[in-house]
């Protein structure tokens, strides 16, 4: 059955109402700072008079150029929890040591019981990572890069691993500079 009438389709939209999953990679810009909602859940503490309902969103933040940021907030009502969220992202940016479009070197970050490995990648490969691990390096602004996921599936734990893994790269000018020696061949 064709419409006669294109301005008669709708934007499909799922229900406000949360199931068990999370809704998850929803993108907005701003001031030229890129946001992802990762995830949203829902958390019931049971008291005497019946369930307290509350959510906690976890944020990724980005220029896309170099920095990135991620926070947890936690609200009554799943938009006050991004924007919560969202703030506490953009306080806790940092710049990540870049090589062009991919990491330095290879980088292990660790996080409870979730480890991120993030392997750098020539020029053309893309963005190799699942899920949450994704979310922080597209809006971080790297586009070559290869990752494994080993250990917790947890969103959380795969982004704060994340996270720590990109803190923990330094340049070959960075290490030269702490170690105060010239960059050069082997002497």
């Amino acid at each position: 059955m064709a419409f006669e009438n294109n301005e008669q389709k709708t934007e499909f939209r799922p229900s406000e109402r949360f199931s068990r999953n999370r809704r998850r990679y929803e993108q907005e810009r701003d001031e030229g700072i890129v946001s992802k909602t990762v995830s949203v859940n829902r958390v019931t503490k049971v008291v005497k008079g019946g369930r307290n309902m509350r959510f906690s969103a976890l944020v990724v933040v980005g220029d896309e150029n170099g920095r990135v940021g991620a926070a947890l907030g936690k609200a009554r009502e799943v938009p006050e929890a991004i924007e919560k969220a969202t703030k506490a992202a953009k306080e806790s940016m940092f710049t990540i040591a870049m090589d062009g479009t991919t990491i330095p070197h290879a980088v292990e970050g660790v996080y409870g019981r979730g480890r991120v490995l993030l392997i750098p990648a020539q020029e053309g490969t893309g963005v190799i990572a699942g899920g949450a691990v994704r979310a922080v390096l597209e809006v971080s602004g790297i586009k070559d890069i290869r990752t494994k996921s080993i250990g917790s599936r947890n969103p959380i734990n795969s982004v704060k691993a994340t996270i720590e893994g990109l803190k923990s790269l330094r340049t070959a000018e960075m290490v030269a500079a702490l170690r105060g020696k010239p960059i050069g061949k082997g002497e």
